[in-house]
């Protein structure tokens, strides 16, 4: 699991490429059944997926995000948005000075807004995998029953993912702990601990391995156009793409510098 999860090779084995993917997941509860660290493994599953068919480089995972939400649950850390953003755009500096133009955030954690942002100010120099699309269609290739509005957090998908490729990951229980809360509508500022007392919202006694395998084979599927209009950008497209845009607030009144 270690060798998917954070890259074991040396840096005479380093793909000479143009994309870099960097897996970002988060470190937030995902209920009785799930490991905090669930975001991660999921984001770091895809990447290495997407790897073994297409030519890009695989970077070690952002661990921790913003996960404000989940705070009202032992074993959630966040980090500002601001923080995030800063350090995905150092990230993608760095890269760029190596000769990596183009940098594909791989998302695990649907609470990290910012992450768009960071997308948005790259003038085409970044993008970000899976969208909501690339989900939606992985639900449906593999005949998931839930809709993505009532699976949010440890439900049908999640769970069959990591019975797929980390099967030792997933406790016993989730069988029983379907938990429906559609309407969410003060999310962000009342918390998950409005909507559900065990963290889970969604349907995980549906979820099964097969179901995982077939998401994730959508979602390899779905890179392709994804990596092919980054490439359409052209090397440095986002150099001075900053310009013109609204600087991001970093949650206290402060707008964040440009690079």
């Amino acid at each position: 699991m270690v060798g998917r999860m954070v890259p074991m090779h040396t840096s005479t084995e380093e793909r000479d490429v143009r994309v870099a993917l960097l897996p970002v997941g988060s470190f937030e509860q995902h209920g009785p059944f799930l490991p905090l660290a669930t975001d991660t493994v999921i984001a770091c599953t895809v990447a290495a997926e997407v790897a073994e068919r297409y030519p890009v480089r695989v970077l070690p995972p952002v661990t921790i995000s913003c996960s404000h939400e989940h705070a009202g649950w032992p074993g959630t850390v966040s980090v500002s948005a601001a923080t995030l953003h800063a350090v995905v755009r150092d990230v993608a500096e760095s890269l760029r000075r190596a000769g990596v133009p183009k940098l594909v955030l791989v998302s695990g954690h649907g609470g990290n807004y910012v992450l768009g942002n960071v997308v948005q100010e790259s003038g085409g120099d970044m993008a970000l995998f899976p969208g909501m699309d690339e989900w939606e269609d992985a639900r449906a290739a593999a005949g998931m029953a839930t809709s993505g509005i009532s699976d949010m957090h440890a439900g049908e998908l999640e769970t069959s993912i990591l019975l797929h490729a980390h099967p030792e990951l997933v406790r016993p229980g989730y069988e029983g702990a379907d938990h429906l809360a559609d309407d969410r509508r003060h999310l962000l500022t009342a918390g998950m601990a409005r909507y559900t007392g065990s963290g889970i919202i969604g349907r995980p006694s549906l979820a099964s391995a097969g179901k995982g395998r077939d998401a994730l084979a959508s979602l390899v599927r779905a890179f392709g156009p994804c990596l092919a209009v980054l490439d359409e950008q052209g090397e440095g497209a986002g150099q001075g793409g900053d310009e013109g845009q609204h600087p991001v607030d970093d949650g206290d009144g402060e707008a964040l510098g440009r690079a």
